[in-house]
């Protein structure tokens, strides 16, 4: 039979999940809520990403949600951006140590510090990615396209409990998120409704099932996605898998 998430005789290597987008979309509570959920049935480490502080990690800790050691922060100094996915040094030794400190893992989550709709990760750097939007941002923001809306892994509309406050039809905005990634998918989410925190987590439990039985193949959601300008012109740019 085969060994389960969490099972200490598995051979594989720990799943590397990015969790990435704008300021203020959630990935920290995000993140937070699934080591809450999961932290039973699985090995977690996470690494945090800020520019000046290790802030988010201090949150983490404080909530009680891991053993404060597995969870580690990288100052990055520069662009979020940078760090995750043109000079990636200081997150995968960050990785690399909690791999070798607490192994062995199931799986590491690391937050990218809030970039832009432009911010992806590096597939030198982690297995899969999640692209967080929020519904305070506006239902206009999943039709504006990049690559980390286009071609993550996941896309996560979160805090949709709040959108009747902001006028803005959450359904809709996970509909036209789909539209968006040519149906791959999409999940609204909430930490205050179970549902969508269980969807969630069998997301995570079912990515790390097919990182395990290679099924999943890690692919760089590289540059721009294609995109229309007023005028009508298509610019396409041309799309290649990243080879560390």
């Amino acid at each position: 039979m085969p060994d389960s998430p969490g099972s200490p005789h598995h051979p594989t290597r720990t799943l590397r999940l990015g969790i990435a987008g704008p300021v203020g979309t959630g990935k920290s509570s995000l993140i937070a809520t699934l080591c809450r959920t999961l932290a039973g049935r699985l090995q977690i480490g996470v690494v945090t990403n800020d520019i000046y502080t290790d802030e988010d990690a201090q949150m983490l800790r404080a909530a009680g949600v891991l053993d404060p050691a597995r969870i580690r922060a990288v100052e990055t100094g520069a662009c979020p951006h940078t760090a995750i996915r043109d000079d990636i040094t200081a997150n995968a030794i960050a990785v690399e140590d909690l791999e070798a400190d607490f192994a062995p893992l199931d799986l590491v989550l690391v937050e990218s510090g809030g970039d832009n709709l432009t911010a992806t990760f590096s597939p030198a750097l982690v297995d899969a990615q999640i692209f967080v939007l929020d519904v305070a941002g506006g239902g206009d923001v999943v039709r504006k396209g990049g690559p980390g809306i286009a071609r993550a892994d996941l896309l996560v509309v979160n805090k949709i409990d709040l959108a009747e406050h902001v006028e803005v039809d959450d359904e809709l905005m996970v509909e036209q998120g789909r539209d968006a990634r040519d149906g791959r998918p999409v999940l609204g989410l909430s930490r205050k409704r179970p549902e969508t925190v269980a969807a969630l987590a069998d997301w995570v439990v079912a990515m790390i099932a097919a990182h395990r039985d290679g099924t999943h193949h890690p692919v760089d959601p590289g540059p721009m996605a294609p995109h229309a300008h007023i005028d009508g012109t298509v610019h396409s740019h041309e799309h290649a898998a990243h080879t560390p």
